[in-house]
């Protein structure tokens, strides 16, 4: 039973919905939800993409890219086609979903830093036809989102979004989890380690690369669709290259390969501008000053780093207990 409730898909699941259901009872307004539920869009994205740089060891600079297609396609088609927020979220998962199936190959042949500016590229194109097509995206200036509304019953306000928004992620953080446990996963963790030995052992690596490639710009589709009907404006800067940096900067500061490392990450990457506003005059500086402190003494990202630390300290302990018997 202690077993079953330590591990990371029931122990790490529960402890994540009770904070996601405890943190209301400390938010005291609304711009504090408003942060919280932009963590939470972040830590959707990260998820997605740790399964593909974490554990497939597949670098993307392009996945703002996907981002910006998801909340496009349902602005769009709420807006101009009537269509139901739910129905154009889905439109827009699938549709990416086949746009990172085509590219995914003749991409993902790639290794290294061709590979980290092939998805550049791509990101850069989805940009460029965005800011382009201002008859339909509103250009440079952006567009305005429908509100998300489910049998006629409209979703707003920040309390309401916090529930939904906290719903989706621990159901993508047990989806995150059930994968990397699956054959799926360890085919991935294999891709990641050596691609000629997993094909020597008869794993199809292209085909898992794309399987993952296509499942993590689901995960951003998705969250970027969500984001559109929320926040009720978007603009072409949340397809950006700095989106795509950031969004890889919060996968290795809470840890790769850590599902829940990505949700830390994501969270502190939200909330740090935010603190330090303090300190007005030198806030990019101290946010550069904590990523590369965090990098030099926490290489594998915060949350591997310190369960690595605790691990050890409980194994020094109990070495101790045992020696003083």
């Amino acid at each position: 039973m202690i077993s079953w409730l330590a591990s990371p898909r029931t122990g790490g699941l529960i402890v994540l919905a009770a904070v996601i259901a405890c943190l209301p009872l400390v938010l005291p307004n609304n711009f504090y939800y408003d942060v919280a539920i932009r963590a939470g869009l972040a830590g959707i994205v990260c998820v997605g993409l740790n399964l593909l740089i974490g554990y497939a060891g597949q670098i993307s600079l392009g996945h703002a890219g996907f981002f910006g297609l998801g909340a496009y396609s349902s602005a769009i088609l709420t807006s101009f086609f009537g269509w139901p927020p739910f129905l154009a979220m889905l439109f827009g998962a699938v549709f990416v979903g086949l746009l990172a199936f085509a590219v995914a190959r003749p991409i993902l042949r790639l290794k290294g830093h061709y590979l980290a500016m092939a998805t550049l590229g791509l990101g850069i194109i989805i940009s460029i036809v965005i800011n382009t097509e201002d008859q339909f995206t509103g250009g440079p200036d952006g567009m305005v989102v429908p509100s998300f509304t489910v049998f006629g019953t409209e979703l707003y306000g920040e309390r309401v979004w916090y529930w939904i928004v906290g719903a989706i992620l621990v159901a993508a953080v047990w989806f995150a989890l059930n994968l990397i446990a699956s054959p799926v996963g360890r085919a991935l963790r294999s891709v990641h380690g050596s691609e000629v030995a997993a094909e020597v052992s008869g794993v199809d690596t292209a085909h898992y690369k794309v399987l993952v490639f296509v499942i993590s710009a689901v995960f951003v589709s998705l969250a970027g669709s969500i984001a559109a009907h929320y926040g009720g404006f978007i603009t072409p800067d949340e397809v950006g290259f700095f989106k795509s940096i950031e969004l890889v900067t919060m996968v290795v500061l809470g840890g790769m390969a850590s599902t829940y490392g990505a949700v830390v990450g994501a969270a502190l990457l939200t909330m740090l501008p935010q603190v330090l506003t303090v300190v007005q005059e030198y806030e990019h500086m101290a946010f550069g000053l904590i990523l590369m402190l965090t990098m030099i003494f926490m290489p594998k990202g915060l949350v591997p780093t310190l369960v690595e630390r605790i691990r050890t300290r409980m194994g020094r302990h109990r070495t101790a207990e045992a020696e003083a018997q």
